[in-house]
């Protein structure tokens, strides 16, 4: 991972990571997934995806993942 990116959010459910990746990019923000799984442990452990943004877009994405997981998403236009 490149310097100056940060995590914001983190789920060991796939789709929940893809979704905020998805929110952040149509809000204008570029974010990367990794997975933190451990391939030894795929059958007994669930991974960890975590989502990274870059740190000049921090604030507005952990505002607008908070308003998501509350339902109160704002639309940009």
């Amino acid at each position: 991972m490149e310097k100056d990116w940060v995590k914001v959010f983190a789920s060991n459910v796939s789709f929940e990571s893809e979704i905020i990746k998805g929110m952040l990019f149509e809000n204008e923000i570029e974010a990367v997934i990794i997975n933190r799984q451990d391939s030894s442990f795929v059958t007994m452990l669930p991974g960890m995806d975590e989502v990274y943004v870059h740190n000049s877009n921090e604030a507005k994405a952990k505002e607008l993942i908070a308003a998501s997981q509350e339902g109160k998403i704002e639309n940009n236009p």
